[in-house]
């Protein structure tokens, strides 16, 4: 992907609070992420409740049940864009979640929402960016999520009329990525048939995750995954001291570790200068 279209994707993200980004998966990718998640699909009951739906299937734990999804996580059309708006908020990018998402027919609208909304405080830089995979063709029929464009710049405005939003129709293998704090929501599906997704979602490294990645990833399982995967999961520790293990980075989980470790230090390097100047006249 070249500078040019991830500086515009940067742009769009920032500008619109939302950018489509059509036929980034091939037909092939497509059918092998569907062919992995129908089994679980079919084994899922609907969810539960007005946010997630009543005609809505949800799965968590994708990356177990679907390999294949892996390659979704940063892969070169988002990721750059992603930590460029993220990154200077945070030590690093951490996976908040990953869902697969089948919008069955008669399902409404989704109530209008941000989804930043789960962290209750004032905020200032952004703390999430959310990129949408369409496995199946969206349409507004069968329920493409809707976007009200440059809402992320207001407050929350949870009676928005439809006016003003757009649906992010767009063919399988596109994806559609979108700022925590844009005002958004799954259309209606008035179709004849279901419409199927994956939401990765990406947040600053220091915030709780919707998704709890060492419970959904346990090191059992991140063994197997790559070492750029077990990061963005949360394998490491965010600068300084945040999520350690007995004082270690918890990769260290993820091999032959000593259980009676010595604690050390995980500091920014500006910080760990300051200590040092700090003695240094003490």
């Amino acid at each position: 992907m070249t500078s040019e279209i991830q500086n515009s994707a940067e742009r769009s993200l920032v500008e619109e609070g939302y950018v489509l980004l059509p036929g980034l998966l091939s037909k092939g990718e497509v059918d092998t992420i569907l062919a992995e998640l129908e089994p679980h699909f079919r084994a899922t009951p609907p969810c539960v409740g007005d946010f997630h739906g009543w005609k809505t299937t949800r799965m968590g734990a994708v990356l177990s049940k679907a390999s294949s999804t892996k390659a979704l996580l940063l892969h070169e059309a988002v990721w750059p864009a992603i930590e460029a708006i993220l990154k200077p908020a945070c030590d690093y990018v951490q996976l908040n979640l990953v869902q697969a998402i089948r919008v069955h027919p008669g399902e409404r609208a989704q109530v209008p929402h941000r989804d930043e909304e789960m962290w209750p405080v004032p905020k200032g830089a952004p703390w999430m960016i959310n990129v949408m995979w369409a496995l199946d063709d969206f349409t507004e029929e069968n329920g493409a999520t809707r976007l009200w464009p440059r809402s992320h710049r207001g407050d929350l405005d949870r009676f928005i009329g439809a006016e003003g939003s757009v649906a992010a129709a767009m063919p399988a293998g596109s994806a559609c990525a979108f700022m925590g704090s844009l005002t958004h929501g799954a259309g209606a599906n008035v179709s004849a048939s279901h419409r199927t997704g994956i939401i990765v979602s990406y947040c600053l490294g220091w915030l709780k995750t919707y998704e709890n990645q060492y419970l959904t990833y346990p090191p059992a399982v991140a063994r197997s995954f790559t070492p750029e995967v077990q990061s963005l999961i949360g394998y490491r520790m965010h600068r300084p001291n945040l999520g350690s293990w007995n004082g270690q980075d918890p990769a260290v989980l993820l091999g032959e570790h000593d259980d009676h470790p010595a604690f050390m230090d995980a500091l920014p390097p500006e910080v760990a200068e300051e200590l040092r100047a700090y003695y240094a006249v003490a």
